[in-house]
């Protein structure tokens, strides 16, 4: 049986043990927050916010303003390369409309030259031994010029050139010039008897003005 000593003893050693146990650790309360280290450091985080927000505010600002300035210089290029478009378009045209004058004057001259072939008479007397021989190479050579403007006026026509039907229409000033008069009383006034130089359109404008022969009766 214990004696009340060792009992006391006993509760002694307990209660220093439950005084061990709940003793608050010394180093715990140094390891808690600083109430003002904290708002330091929240006040220096802040303005290093500010000071990154005022930098790519200026980022931004210059990104915008090169932004601008690159769409301006866009809209100046874009103007320049129209314009520029516009000049060699026109440039282009200026020398289709020279090359195809050009086309059209030998095609005249291929043209006379079938006429005079088919109003070609061989004379009877003249060359009797040689007549047969002229007259083939001359159906040859008429031959071979027919088949030499029909070319031509095949291309022109890819060309988009079209010739102006003039005879027996009224004087149109912006496709025909009349240069001659005639009297003629089948018919009215500013008709188009004749045509004495054809006239073409090139992509539905006047190429070169027709040349014409036109009605007048009694002055008018």
């Amino acid at each position: 049986m214990m004696s009340t000593e060792d009992q006391n003893k006993q509760l002694l050693e307990e209660f220093q043990q439950y005084l061990e146990q709940n003793t608050t650790d010394p180093f715990a309360i140094q390891s808690q927050p600083d109430l003002h280290s904290l708002l330091s450091e929240m006040s220096g985080l802040k303005t290093e916010v500010k000071a990154e927000a005022r930098q790519f505010k200026n980022t931004l600002d210059s990104l915008n303003s090169a932004l601008t300035t690159v769409q301006e210089d866009n809209k100046t290029l874009a103007a320049e390369l129209a314009a520029y478009q516009q000049r060699l378009e026109q440039q282009q045209n200026k020398l289709m409309r020279t090359m195809l004058l050009q086309m059209v004057d030998i095609y005249d001259r291929i043209n006379t030259g079938v006429e005079v072939l088919q109003n070609y008479q061989p004379v009877n007397q003249l060359f009797k031994k040689s007549r047969v021989k002229d007259v083939n190479f001359i159906k040859r050579f008429k031959e071979g010029q027919i088949m030499t403007l029909k070319r031509f006026e095949q291309l022109l026509s890819e060309y988009k050139v079209q010739a102006i039907d003039c005879v027996g229409k009224r004087l149109d000033p912006e496709t025909m010039s009349a240069v001659e008069t005639g009297q003629d009383i089948r018919y009215e006034n500013g008709i188009v008897l004749q045509e004495l130089r054809k006239g073409f359109l090139f992509q539905g404008q006047v190429l070169r003005l027709a040349e014409v022969k036109v009605n007048k009766i009694n002055g008018k």
